[in-house]
């Protein structure tokens, strides 16, 4: 990816935001990565082979993620989106087509909420909606209480679970893995990305807000994600909203690493759609 593909920062009053984009024409389709919480840009290493020489490809490191460190921990989730359309801003992206793992999916709606005009497309993978009515007040209560549980869990137990959880393939699996291994003896600063992940995700369901897509849609789901309880919010979702769902055969949470030339073959189906109108 480092061949193609250029490194750049965003400044935010939190931190800087590390990003990699290959834009050749800023007016076509332009295809944006957002990795699930913990993970970072190379989660979509096997989207960024495929894409990038067939359409304009951007993936950042997530605030606090990764590359994107120092970072303080203030902000919510429409900063993100805020944040995210300064890039886009920047790079003179005109049909942006976000792509959302899990978390990266809660930051797409977030976008669609403050930017509905602005987004062309949304692919979100093994995520869930973002409304209020999906979840109960229980899960709001619990998803504000995940640091300390992340904090005492040992850390070779989480490292086991953690990509062994997420992902059904031997790829998916040691590529958690590797992302994981960036926090290796920083237990504290995982801890943090995954407690105040969830918490600015149940305060952003208690906005109540409509997070509507108003733009061509697709919702991907593993078949065997065991992640929370994707399989049934993605059955609702797509049951209320009529945006269309693919189950992928053989694939966890992370179903893009598990199975990659399915994925790949949805979003390029979508993308020439796009394309096309």
């Amino acid at each position: 990816m480092e061949i193609t593909m250029t490194e750049k920062t965003y400044e935010t009053r939190c931190g800087a935001i590390h990003y990699w984009s290959r834009i050749t024409d800023p007016d076509a389709v332009t295809l944006v990565f957002l990795p699930g919480l913990t993970a970072d840009h190379r989660l979509f290493d096997r989207q960024i082979e495929f894409f990038r020489d067939k359409h304009n490809v951007l993936v950042w490191d997530a605030p606090a993620h990764a590359a994107s460190w120092p970072f303080s921990f203030d902000f919510d989730l429409a900063d993100k989106a805020e944040w995210l359309n300064g890039i886009l801003d920047r790079e003179k992206v005109t049909k942006p087509v976000i792509v959302g793992q899990s978390m990266g999916g809660y930051v797409g709606q977030a976008y669609a909420q403050l930017y509905p005009d602005k987004l062309k497309g949304f692919v979100s993978i093994d995520s869930a909606p973002l409304q209020r009515r999906y979840v109960t007040g229980v899960e709001i209560w619990l998803l504000k209480r995940m640091e300390a549980v992340y904090y005492y869990y040992p850390w070779k137990s989480l490292l086991k679970s953690g990509s062994n959880g997420v992902a059904v393939s031997e790829y998916g699996r040691s590529l958690m893995r590797r992302i994981m291994e960036v926090y290796e003896g920083n237990k504290k600063r995982y801890s943090q990305i995954v407690g105040h992940g969830f918490r600015i995700l149940a305060e952003a369901m208690e906005k109540d807000l409509p997070y509507e897509i108003k733009c061509p849609a697709l919702l991907i789901c593993g078949e065997r994600d065991r992640a929370g309880s994707c399989i049934r919010y993605n059955k609702a979702w797509h049951k209320n909203t009529n945006i269309p769902l693919e189950w992928i055969k053989d694939a966890g949470h992370n179903s893009n690493t598990d199975r990659p030339e399915i994925v790949n073959r949805l979003i390029e189906n979508l993308a020439r759609q796009i394309s096309e109108r």
